[in-house]
């Protein structure tokens, strides 16, 4: 296999991913440089972007490349939350939350995913509402320490099918279903789970029937605005 790779100034980065966007579809890998970006294809998506861009750097991918991507996915443990891909074994004393990243939906790595995990530690158990489920992870997390009945709901139909085939390898019950959380109807919850964009956040705050809301997914610099709720915690 081969790995075609092309280089572009921080001010030509636009018209560079606009145009491996049209030569690779099917997906492309970004890197940040200093000074610009790096993106590269593989395969015979590589092949159109040697064909198409001159002066394009091509590399052959040693064997083994299908089982590499495995070694940047590390368990997480937040409290007693145990977080890991199926290849690796649950330490004992931990609460295991099994999530397969080839999904895409989230691994529980990121910091936003690790905050809210951190404060759904901290709550007392009732009925939750997940917006904007992803893979799942929060859901999950709520289902292992003995939150329920659990709804979990995304835009995206990949989303939902992801959150239940998690809860079931992990033997959470949960109800998942796609929804626009802007438009559509929500269930009641005594806590809600958002880990979604500002704006976003801010849209859902008068949409939630819940009594408590852990949102996340914003700058520490940001300040959501959410009439009707009082602030309690941040980290």
């Amino acid at each position: 296999m081969i790995r075609v790779a092309v280089t572009a100034s921080a001010a030509a980065a636009e018209e560079l991913r606009a145009r491996f966007v049209e030569l690779a579809p099917e997906g492309f890998e970004e890197t940040d440089i200093p000074g610009g970006i790096e993106l590269a294809a593989y395969g015979p998506t590589a092949e159109r972007v040697r064909a198409a861009i001159p002066g394009a750097v091509v590399t052959v991918v040693e064997d083994g490349w299908e089982e590499r991507w495995r070694e940047f996915h590390r368990p997480a443990v937040v409290g007693s939350l145990w977080i890991a891909p199926p290849w690796f074994d649950a330490p004992a004393g931990l609460t295991p939350i099994v999530v397969d990243p080839g999904q895409a939906f989230g691994t529980g790595a990121h910091p936003t995913t690790q905050l809210c995990l951190g404060l759904l530690l901290d709550q007392e158990p009732g009925s939750v509402l997940d917006v904007g489920c992803g893979s799942g992870i929060l859901s999950l997390a709520a289902g292992k320490l003995g939150f329920g009945p659990l709804t979990a709901v995304d835009i995206a139909e990949a989303a939902v099918e992801a959150t239940r085939v998690n809860a079931e390898v992990n033997g959470v019950t949960l109800e998942a279903f796609v929804v626009d959380a802007l438009a559509g109807e929500l269930p009641e919850a005594s806590l809600g789970l958002a880990n979604i964009l500002l704006p976003a956040v801010e849209a859902l705050g008068p949409r939630l029937q819940v009594e408590r809301l852990i949102a996340s997914g914003y700058l520490v610099s940001d300040t959501p605005s959410l009439p009707g709720f009082r602030h309690v915690e941040r980290r």
